[in-house]
C-alpha cells in the first residue's frame, strides 16, 4: 500500500485509466498510511476518510466523470468546506462547522475531488512554523524535532509524508513557499487575483492567495489548472483566458533569462543554502538559459511593510469574531463590552493578539500616515522594482527561506526573529506577482533546502516551465525521501 501512496498524481490518473487501481484502492492505501504515520506527523486537525471512503465506493461503483475523478486530496483548514469543520486552528472556531464551499472546493467537487481532511496550520494562517495553531503542534517528516514551515504546514507536511497525493494551501507572506521549502515539496503561490479567494477565512485580504502542494511540478500544474478561473463572488478575481498549465512543461530552458538578485543572498543566508542555489544557477546554464546578477532592492524595505499591511487587514478582519455572531463565546461576562474583551482574550492566540494589537496600533489616529500610508507607498516602489526586474529577466531565483527548517520551539521565545523568516518570501505578495518553490538538494543533516523562482504577473507557464525543466535534471524525489526520524 505504502507504494500506492508513493505516486504522484499524475501517476495515479495513469493507473485508474488502465484500471490498475479504484479509488477505492487509492483511497484505502492512504487511510492505512494515515493510520501509520499521522501519530508522528501530526497534520490532520479533522478526518474525513469515512465520507472519502463512501465517494471513492460511489465513483468505482457508477464510472468516473472526470480525468482527476477518485483521487483524494487534503485542504487547509482556513478552506471553508460544507458540512465540515473549518476552525482555522483557532480556539475561536474549533466548533464551526461551515455551511459553504469556497469556490476551490466547489471548483474540486465538481472534478469528483474528494477530501481526506482538514490540515494543520498556524492560527488564522499567521505564522511560519505551525506551532500557532491552538489544536497541536505539525512535525516535518524529514526530522520529527524540525517545524514543518507554517502557515500550511500541515499540508506540506502531509503531502511529504505521503498522507495525501496533493493539497491546498493559502500564502500571504510565504505560506505555501516556505513550508514546500522545509518539507522537501512543491509549492506554488500563483498571481494575485488568478485563484478565487471566496471561502478562504480572510487574514489580509490583499495578499492572501490560494495554490497547491504537491510532490513534483506536473502535479502543481495540473491541481492550478482545477482551481485557477474567474469567479463573480470574488471581487478581486482576475478575468484572465483559461490556460492549461501542463502544457508548458516543455523540458527546455533555452533562451530563458534568469535574474539572481544579489539582495537575496546577503547576510543572514545560510551558507549551504547559497551554495545550493548557486549550483542549480550553473545547472541552469547548462541546460541553455542565461543567468546573470541583477539587483532588486526590496529585501530591506519589503518585511516591514508587509507586517505593517497584513497586520492592519488582520486586525479588520478578525473584528467579525466578536463572541455574538459565531464562534467561540464567554461563559462569564457582566456587560456587552466585557462579552467582546472575554471572548477574544479566550480564544485568540498570543500570535493573533500581538498582530490585531499591532494592526490596530498602525490603523490609529495620528499613527495612520506614518506607518500604514508609508507602508502602501513601499508597496508601489516594490511592484516598481519587480517590473524593471521583469522587463529584463524572465524569471528571478532566489532562496525561499535564509535556512532549511528549524528545530521545535527554536524561534518562539523571539518572534522577531520568526518574522525574518519570511524574508525571502513577502515582497512576491506585496507586488502580487507568482513564485514557486521547489527543492534543489539537502544540507549536511540531510534536510531540505528550497529554490524560489519568481514570475511577472500572470507568467504562471514561465517559472512552471522553469521549476519542471531544473526537476528532470536533478530528479529529486527519486534521490531523497523524508527519513521520519526523531
Amino acid at each position: 500500500m505504502s507504494d500506492i501512496t508513493r505516486l504522484t498524481v499524475s501517476e495515479l490518473k495513469e493507473k485508474l485509466d488502465k484500471k490498475e487501481l479504484t479509488s477505492l484502492d487509492i483511497t484505502n492505501a492512504y487511510i492505512d498510511r494515515i493510520n501509520e504515520k499521522e501519530k508522528d506527523v501530526q497534520a490532520f486537525i479533522t478526518l474525513t476518510t469515512d465520507s472519502a471512503k463512501e465517494k471513492a465506493e460511489e465513483i468505482d461503483k457508477r464510472g468516473r466523470k472526470s480525468e482527476y475523478s477518485g483521487i483524494p486530496i487534503g485542504i487547509k483548514d482556513n478552506l471553508c468546506t460544507k458540512g465540515v469543520k473549518t476552525t482555522c486552528a483557532s480556539k475561536m472556531l474549533e466548533n464551526f462547522v461551515s455551511p459553504y464551499d469556497a469556490t476551490v472546493i466547489e471548483n474540486l467537487n465538481k472534478e469528483e475531488i474528494f477530501s481526506l481532511g482538514k490540515l494543520n496550520m498556524d492560527e488564522f494562517a499567521m505564522g511560519s512554523s505551525t506551532e500557532n495553531s491552538a489544536m497541536k503542534i505539525t512535525r516535518n517528516p524529514w526530522d520529527l524535532n524540525t517545524v514543518p514551515g507554517g502557515s500550511s504546514g500541515g499540508s506540506a507536511a502531509a503531502v511529504a509524508a505521503d498522507l495525501v497525493p496533493w493539497a491546498l494551501g493559502s500564502d500571504t507572506g510565504g505560506s505555501i513557499r516556505e513550508p514546500a521549502s522545509f518539507c522537501g515539496v512543491v509549492g506554488l503561490k500563483p498571481t494575485y487575483g488568478l485563484v478565487s479567494r471566496y471561502g478562504l477565512v480572510a487574514f489580509a485580504s490583499s495578499l492572501d492567495q490560494i495554490g497547491p502542494i504537491t510532490k513534483d511540478v506536473k502535479d502543481n500544474a495540473i491541481l492550478l489548472n482545477l482551481i485557477a478561473g474567474h469567479d463573480e463572488k470574488d471581487s478581486t478575481s482576475s478575468n484572465t483566458q483559461k490556460i492549461d498549465y501542463t502544457k508548458s512543461l516543455k523540458n527546455d530552458v533555452k533562451g530563458l533569462k534568469i535574474g539572481i538578485p544579489k539582495e537575496f543572498f546577503g547576510e543572514g543566508i545560510n551558507k549551504e543554502v547559497k551554495e545550493k542555489l548557486l549550483e542549480a544557477s550553473e545547472i541552469y546554464k547548462s541546460l541553455g538559459a542565461t543567468v546573470e546578477e541583477c539587483s532588486l532592492d526590496v529585501s530591506t524595505y519589503s518585511l516591514a511593510a508587509y507586517y505593517i499591511i497584513a497586520c492592519a487587514e488582520a486586525s479588520s478582519n478578525l473584528g467579525r469574531f466578536d463572541g455574538i455572531r459565531y464562534g467561540y463565546r464567554a461563559r462569564e461576562f457582566n456587560s456587552l463590552k466585557e462579552l467582546y474583551t472575554n471572548s477574544r482574550t479566550e480564544s485568540f492566540g498570543n500570535e493573533v493578539k500581538r498582530r490585531i494589537i499591532l494592526g490596530t496600533y498602525v490603523l490609529s489616529s495620528g499613527y495612520y500616515d506614518a506607518y500604514y500610508k508609508k507602508a502602501q507607498k513601499v508597496r508601489t516602489y516594490v511592484k516598481k522594482e519587480f517590473d524593471n526586474a521583469f522587463s529584463k529577466y524572465d524569471v528571478l531565483l532566489t532562496p525561499v527561506a535564509p535556512t532549511t527548517a528549524f528545530k521545535i520551539g527554536e524561534k518562539n521565545e523571539n518572534p522577531l526573529e520568526m518574522y525574518l523568516a519570511d524574508i525571502c518570501t513577502v515582497s512576491i505578495n506585496i507586488a502580487g506577482v507568482p513564485a514557486i518553490s521547489i527543492p534543489c538538494g539537502v544540507d549536511n543533516k540531510g534536510m531540505p533546502i528550497g529554490m524560489q523562482l519568481i514570475g511577472n504577473k500572470f507568467q504562471e507557464e514561465k517559472i512552471l516551465n522553469a521549476a519542471y525543466t531544473f526537476e528532470q535534471k536533478i530528479k529529486f524525489r527519486e534521490n531523497y525521501k523524508p527519513t521520519f526520524k526523531n
